[in-house]
């Protein structure tokens, strides 16, 4: 009955979730005590999730390299001078191999990367063969491909993709310093094209890039006042690459980078804002001490990306972080998130609760 309860309640908090969030108001949130913007986090984050539980991820880079937009952050980028060479897509048995050593590591979602600007008509039947393999596996499928048109979101659908990631990056504002070749629209047109086929939203971005808190605001603004929240916010840490724009600019001026209780704040901003969404610890993870991390779970993150490497950046690696849950009393999510575990029709909700009833 607790769980039919829960997920009762969820659905109202769904049903009733603000997207008219101001800038003011969201300011408001990071101006406050630190201790105090915690409480109320952590708060919220306990009304919606199982607060002990997080989300096991893993990332894996199916076409590395040779990108051709500028993002300033990027070693894939063909403009960037990081020494990360272009590849081929990857054969779509060695990805579903990749994706059963995920699940048998604990992985609940396996998320899949490609270095493009947009796939090409010719690059989906692959594309597809793989979503529907992982599917087959019992994972949650997730894709990052770059901006897509709206009937490669419509194949996407159909071939049973749970997520698509397409991250805002930053705030409105800061947008243009980080990346000229694509427009925020652009960015925002996919967001609209994957909720329009009835995929899940993955948005999110970076800090540590320069910005300002002003930029912070602005980029926790653009998804928390979307229609439809996002169900996952991957929140990332810039990881400065030598022969990238921010990794050279920002490799001398250890003050650029954004100081852990700012990225705390960041973290607990987005869970205020977006109470269902899994909010991810990814990019820059490996760098935090233990202590900033657990201020992070307890500002409301949950969800993780495991293994070593994510794309091209390092991470923090399953044994440490297998470490780390069992000294913070942590244990992997078994459930379905809430987003999505609460989404359904009323008729759906009154089956749960007659069922639990008897």
């Amino acid at each position: 009955m607790l769980e039919s309860q829960t997920c009762l309640h969820n659905q109202v908090q769904h049903d009733g979730a603000r997207n008219d969030w101001t800038r003011a108001e969201i300011a408001e949130l990071f101006d406050l005590p630190f201790t105090e913007l915690l409480f109320r986090a952590a708060t919220v984050h306990r009304e919606n999730h199982p607060p002990t539980e997080v989300q096991l991820c893993t990332l894996l880079s199916i076409k590395t390299g040779g990108c051709p937009e500028d993002c300033g952050y990027c070693s894939q980028s063909a403009h960037a001078d990081s020494g990360v060479e272009a590849t081929k897509l990857l054969d779509v048995q060695e990805v579903l191999q990749r994706a059963a050593q995920a699940k048998d590591q604990g992985s609940q979602r396996f998320c899949m990367g490609a270095a493009w600007r947009n796939p090409k008509d010719r690059d989906m039947p692959a594309i597809i063969q793989i979503v529907e393999g992982v599917a087959a596996m019992g994972m949650e499928t997730c894709m990052t491909l770059g901006m897509l048109a709206p009937h490669q979101a419509e194949q996407l659908a159909e071939a049973g993709l749970d997520y698509y990631n397409h991250n805002v990056d930053t705030g409105p504002e800061y947008y243009d310093r980080v990346i000229t070749t694509r427009k925020y629209q652009d960015r925002l047109d996919t967001l609209e094209n994957v909720r329009n086929s009835g995929i899940n939203v993955c948005s999110g971005g970076i800090v540590g890039m320069g910005e300002t808190r002003d930029d912070r605001v602005g980029f926790i603004h653009t998804l928390a006042t979307l229609p439809q929240h996002p169900e996952s916010v991957p929140v990332n840490a810039l990881v400065p690459v030598k022969g990238t724009p921010l990794g050279d600019m920002l490799a001398d001026t250890p003050m650029a980078q954004i100081d852990d209780i700012e990225f705390v704040r960041t973290v607990a901003a987005a869970r205020i804002t977006m109470p269902l969404a899994m909010v991810r610890l990814s990019a820059g993870r490996e760098s935090m001490s233990e202590a900033a991390q657990a201020l992070c779970f307890m500002a409301g993150a949950n969800s993780i990306f495991t293994g070593e490497k994510l794309l091209t950046a390092p991470n923090a690696g399953d044994d440490s972080d297998a470490a780390l849950f069992k000294k913070l009393g942590l244990t992997a999510l078994q459930g379905e998130e809430p987003a999505r575990s609460c989404a359904k029709t009323p008729a759906e909700t009154q089956n749960l609760t007659g069922a639990d009833a008897t």
